[in-house]
């Protein structure tokens, strides 16, 4: 199965919504959501790493930096649709 650059997409997918249960709970402060989707997506980054032939990374240094990145991205997402208006709460 080829999954190549959505594989990324699925890892900011996932981190996305790790981050919005951090949110939905009130033990998680709103500082440390984009930490947790980093360190998400850097566990996703390595278990993409050796589950899919497809992953963009061969190594383990790349593998962590495409995943926290992705983590890092899914909070970048939910910001910029904050700022742009789309959601008021």
């Amino acid at each position: 199965m080829d999954f190549g650059i959505a594989s990324v997409a699925g890892i900011t997918v996932i981190c996305y919504l790790a981050g919005m249960a951090c949110k939905a709970t009130a033990k998680v402060k709103d500082e440390a959501i984009p930490v947790v989707c980093g360190a998400a997506g850097a566990a996703l980054g390595v278990a993409g790493m050796y589950t899919m032939p497809e992953f963009p990374a061969a190594d383990v240094i790349n593998a962590l930096a495409i995943g926290i990145v992705s983590g890092l991205a899914a909070t970048g997402i939910n910001q910029a649709v904050k700022q742009l208006g789309g959601n008021k709460a």
